[in-house]
C-alpha cells in the first residue's frame, strides 16, 4: 500500500514546533529572524524612497544597516567591519543587561502579586476579629461581625482557611453582600499549622473564632486548630478570647482544655436538638431566637445600674420603658428569671435585652400597668403529645432525649427511617438514654417504622394529621456524596407533606432541619414556619459571644435543658382576651407567674415578612389590642 504523503503545511508546522521544543536558544533565534525579516526590508524601503538618500549602493546599504541597528538597538555604527562588530557587541551586552534587569523586576513583582493572591502575607491589624476555618457558618459569622462593627471605624475581619484566597473573597462577597466600613481580609493556609496562624496576627486580635469544618472528623480538626493556636500564642500576653464550636459532646472537654481558661466552646448538636424540640412544642420559637441572636434588632447586654441596688428584682422589671430586664449576673454566674423578691446586690450586673448598650435608661413604667386587664385563670396545662420524626441522623438521639425530658405521661414519638439510617438497637438505646430524664422511663414511648420518607406511599400510610408536630431531619452528609444531598432529600419530603396538606385542606405543624440557609427559600412550607439551620444558629451564638464573652454563661443557661429559657405562651394566660392595654401590663402579669415577658407574636402578622409577627422588647407604654390567638414571649421554665 502506498504511504500517504503528509501535507507540506503539516510538516512545516511539525518542524517549527520541534525547533521551539529545543529551548530558549531556539526561541531567541526565531525572534531574531522574525525581527530581521520585518525590519531589514522596511528599512530598505525607507532608504530607497528617501529623496535625500545617498546615490551609491554602498552608502545606501550602510544607511539600511544604520536604520536597522537603531530600530533593533544594535548599535548601527558604520565604518570598518571591526567597528560595526564592536557596535553590535556593545548593543547586545546592553540589551542583555536591560532585559535581565526587566526580567528580574517582573519576576519579583509577579511573585509578590502571586503571594498576595494566595493570601500568604502577614496581617498587621489591632483589635480585629480572626475567623479560623471554613464552613457554612462562616457566612453567618462574618455577616454578624460586620453588623456588630457598623458603628466602629477601622474594623477588620480576618478569615484563614485552607482554600484559595480569591474564591473565599468572592464567596463572602456574594453571600454576605456589602461589608460597610469593615475590611475583609482573607488568608490561605491550614488552620492546624502553628507556622501559618501568625499570618492573621492572633496576638493582637480582639477575638478568635474557630469554626468546625464541613467534614466527618470536624471536631478533631477543631481541637487540633485550638492546639495550634495555643502554640502560636506561646508567650503572648494578654491572649485574645477564643470562641469555638464542636458537634459532639465527647470532644467538648478536649476543646475546652485546648482553648484555655478564657475560651468558650459551644456544642452545636445539643443546642440544635433543644431548639428543634422547642419549635415542635411551640411553633414560632425559632423566629424568636433569630430575633434575639442577630445584631439587626435588640440583643442581650450586661449593664450596671447602681441606682437599683437593694431593689427587689420584681420592681426592676418595670424600671425601664425601652429595655427588658431578664436576670442578674452575680459573680460571673447568670441568674435568669430569679424570684421577684431577689434583691439587686451592689456588684450585680443586669442582664437586659435592649437596642444597644447605651439605650438602657431608667424610666419607671409601673403607672402603665392596668390590673383590670390581667387574667386570673391558671395556666393551660400541657397535654400528652404525639410527635412524628421523619428521618434519622446523629442529632436524632439528642432530639429524643430532649422530648423525653419534658414529656407528659402518654406522649409518643413515631420514627420513620430507612433500615440503613436507624435500627431497632439505636431506637432502644435512645429510649434507654432518655429514660434517665426527670420524668422517668414511662412518660414517652418510641416506635420505629421503616420506610423511605421521600416516597409518597410511605407518608400516605401514616396518619400525619393525627400528630401534634412533624419533625423532618436530614441525613448526615456521607463521604463522597454532594454536600447538599441531605437538604435535597428534605425538600422532597416537604413537597410530599405539602401535597398532603393541599389534599386535606389542613395545615401540618412542621419543624424542618436544613444545612444550607439558601435552601430555606426553596422549602415548600408556610410563611413563618420553623426552619432550623444548625450552622446559622451556632454562627449567631458565636458572633454574640465574640462581642462579650461573659454572655456565654447567659446563653448556656438560656439553652440548657433544665434552665430558664425562651418560651411562647398563649396571651390568654396573661391578659383577658380582647383587652386593649400596654405591654407593661403583660410584664406585670408575667411577673405574677414568676416569668419575665420580653415580647409577643401577633397572630394577625404571623404570616407577614420579615418578622412574622414577632416583636421583641416593645416599648412598655405601647398599647395594643390582644387577641386570644396572640402569644407572649417570656423567659421562664416549663
Amino acid at each position: 500500500m502506498a504511504q500517504r504523503r503528509t501535507p507540506f503545511g503539516d510538516r512545516a508546522r511539525y518542524w517549527f514546533d520541534s525547533t521551539l521544543a529545543r529551548g530558549a536558544a531556539a526561541l531567541v533565534g526565531w525572534m531574531a529572524l522574525l525581527s530581521l525579516a520585518v525590519v531589514v526590508p522596511a528599512s530598505a524601503v525607507m532608504v530607497w524612497t528617501d529623496p535625500d538618500a545617498p546615490p551609491s549602493l554602498a552608502e545606501r546599504l550602510a544607511e539600511v544597516w544604520r536604520l536597522t541597528g537603531e530600530t533593533l538597538r544594535l548599535g548601527g555604527a558604520t565604518g570598518t567591519p571591526l567597528r560595526a562588530m564592536l557596535s553590535v557587541l556593545l548593543a547586545l551586552v546592553t540589551l542583555l543587561y536591560v532585559s535581565t534587569l526587566v526580567g528580574l523586576i517582573t519576576t519579583a513583582l509577579t511573585e509578590r502579586i502571586t503571594s498576595l493572591r494566595r493570601g500568604r502575607s502577614t496581617v498587621l491589624e489591632q483589635g480585629h476579629a480572626v475567623v479560623l476555618g471554613w464552613s457554612e457558618q462562616v457566612f453567618t459569622v462574618v455577616s454578624e461581625l460586620v453588623a456588630a462593627n457598623v458603628n466602629q471605624r477601622g474594623a477588620a475581619v480576618v478569615v484563614l482557611a485552607d482554600r484559595d484566597k480569591t474564591v473565599m473573597e468572592e464567596s463572602l462577597g456574594t453571600k454576605v453582600g456589602s461589608f460597610g466600613g469593615t475590611r475583609l481580609i482573607c488568608r490561605s493556609g491550614p488552620t492546624t499549622d502553628p507556622a501559618v496562624l501568625p499570618l492573621t496576627s492572633p496576638a493582637t486580635a480582639g477575638v478568635v473564632l474557630v469554626l468546625p469544618p464541613d467534614e466527618p472528623h470536624a471536631d478533631a480538626e477543631v481541637v487540633k486548630t485550638l492546639l495550634a493556636l495555643r502554640a502560636a500564642l506561646a508567650g503572648a500576653e494578654p491572649r485574645p478570647p477564643v470562641v469555638a464550636a464542636v458537634r459532639d459532646d465527647r470532644y467538648r472537654l478536649a476543646a475546652c482544655l485546648a482553648a484555655g481558661p478564657d475560651g468558650v466552646v459551644l456544642e452545636s448538636d445539643t443546642v440544635t436538638a433543644r431548639l428543634i424540640v422547642q419549635a415542635a412544642r411551640r411553633p414560632g420559637i425559632s423566629l424568636v431566637h433569630q430575633e434575639l441572636l442577630d445584631f439587626a434588632g435588640d440583643e442581650f447586654y450586661l449593664i450596671s445600674e447602681p441606682a437599683l441596688t437593694g431593689r427587689p428584682f420584681g420592681e426592676v422589671l418595670l424600671s425601664y420603658s425601652t429595655t427588658c430586664v431578664v436576670g442578674l449576673m452575680r459573680g460571673g454566674t447568670p441568674l435568669l428569671n430569679p424570684p421577684p423578691t431577689t434583691p439587686v446586690a451592689p456588684d450585680d450586673l443586669l442582664v437586659v435585652i435592649t437596642g444597644d448598650d447605651d439605650t438602657a435608661r431608667l424610666d419607671d413604667c409601673a403607672e402603665s400597668v392596668e390590673k383590670a386587664a390581667v387574667a386570673s385563670r391558671p395556666p393551660t396545662p400541657a397535654p400528652a403529645e404525639r410527635i412524628l420524626l421523619l428521618g434519622w441522623n446523629r442529632r436524632a438521639p439528642l432530639v429524643v432525649d430532649q422530648l423525653h425530658r419534658r414529656a407528659r405521661p402518654g406522649s409518643a414519638v413515631d420514627v420513620v427511617a430507612e433500615p440503613g439510617e436507624a435500627t431497632i438497637r439505636e431506637i432502644s438505646e435512645a429510649e434507654a438514654d432518655s429514660g434517665n430524664g426527670r420524668n422517668g422511663g414511662n412518660s414517652l414511648s418510641l416506635a420505629l417504622h421503616h420506610g423511605d420518607i421521600t416516597r409518597p406511599e410511605t407518608l400516605r400510610r401514616l396518619d400525619v394529621h393525627s400528630y401534634d408536630s412533624v419533625i423532618v431531619l436530614g441525613r448526615d452528609p456521607a463521604p463522597g456524596q454532594p454536600p447538599d444531598d441531605p437538604d435535597n432529600r428534605t425538600l422532597v419530603t416537604l413537597l410530599l407533606l405539602r401535597q398532603l396538606e393541599e389534599a386535606t385542606g389542613r395545615e401540618l405543624p412542621v419543624v424542618t432541619e436544613l444545612i444550607d440557609d439558601r435552601n430555606r427559600a426553596l422549602a415548600p412550607i408556610g410563611p413563618g414556619a420553623d426552619v432550623i439551620i444548625s450552622g446559622k444558629l451556632i454562627g449567631l451564638l458565636m458572633s454574640q459571644i465574640s462581642q462579650n464573652r461573659h454572655l456565654a454563661a447567659v446563653f448556656e443557661e438560656l439553652f440548657s435543658a433544665e434552665g430558664a429559657g425562651v418560651r411562647l405562651r398563649p396571651a390568654t394566660d396573661y391578659l383577658l382576651p380582647g383587652s386593649t392595654t400596654s405591654f407593661a401590663t403583660v410584664v406585670a402579669a408575667a411577673r405574677r407567674r414568676g416569668e419575665c415577658a420580653i415580647g409577643y407574636r401577633g397572630h394577625a402578622d404571623a404570616s407577614t415578612r420579615p418578622h412574622y409577627g414577632v416583636r421583641i422588647n416593645p416599648p412598655k407604654r405601647e398599647r395594643r389590642r390582644w387577641t386570644a390567638e396572640d402569644e407572649v414571649v417570656v423567659i421562664g421554665t416549663d
